[in-house]
């Protein structure tokens, strides 16, 4: 299973370098932000799979940056403040926090709540989804016949492509990296210059545009890396 991806918005650089360096030696990929301004900047731009968010930010505050994101995403937000009244912690749980961490906070706190709230946002997806039967518009894809229709007409996919779809359906509008997709479909180091993860991309693009030529199914994230289109 590849690293969770968890966006950092605090703007004391001291406190948003501790929890970087601090969720990086556990395995995950932090990405700092340092305003409301830009971890919102970052939300547009990819999905991240839990936010630690300070309240007292320049530009959007926290508080309106938990409801922008509630308005689109139930990706888990932490709260991590200095603001420790109960009436604080409710009304952010009213907004749509999942839960609220004190400043100061013990790192070995922030961890345990950290895997928490990723096991409960997986439980739930896994909950929610069919293992073997997965959709996209006319795109279908059936894990345990590995077969894929598209308009109810076959699609021919090598094993890998068959893979590398299956993982992008399963994880709709996730962005995945070259390095994200090769590592779980290759099962192997992944070499940056490396350009098979690319060919195949085109291979399934241009099977399924044989079927549906006016429609995107998988998107170039430029700079980043793939996703399935809605």
């Amino acid at each position: 299973m590849s690293p969770y991806h968890i966006l950092i918005v605090e703007d004391d650089p001291d406190i948003n370098s501790l929890l970087e360096k601090l969720l990086t030696r556990a395995g995950y990929h932090a990405r700092p932000a340092f305003s409301g301004s830009e971890g919102k900047m970052c939300l547009e731009q990819y999905q991240y799979d839990l936010v630690l968010l300070d309240l007292m930010l320049p530009g959007v505050t926290g508080e309106e940056l938990v409801a922008q994101i509630r308005r689109s995403s139930t990706v888990p937000i932490i709260i991590i403040s200095a603001k420790a009244s109960v009436a604080d912690r409710i009304d952010l749980l009213k907004l749509g926090a999942d839960d609220f961490i004190c400043k100061p906070f013990d790192v070995g706190e922030v961890l345990a709540r950290v895997e928490a709230q990723l096991r409960r946002a997986v439980a739930f997806s896994e909950a929610g989804r069919s293992p073997d039967l997965l959709t996209n518009g006319d795109l279908v894809l059936d894990a345990e016949s590995m077969e894929v229709r598209l308009k109810n007409q076959p699609v021919s996919l090598t094993l890998r492509e068959f893979k590398i779809l299956h993982l992008l359906m399963s994880h709709p509008k996730k962005v995945f990296t070259r390095e994200n997709l090769f590592t779980q479909v290759w099962e192997d180091e992944f070499l940056g210059e490396d350009n098979t993860v690319n060919v195949h991309i085109s291979n399934i693009r241009s099977k399924l545009a044989k079927i549906d030529p006016d429609t995107s199914y998988i998107k170039t994230v430029w700079g980043i890396g793939f996703k399935l289109e809605g």
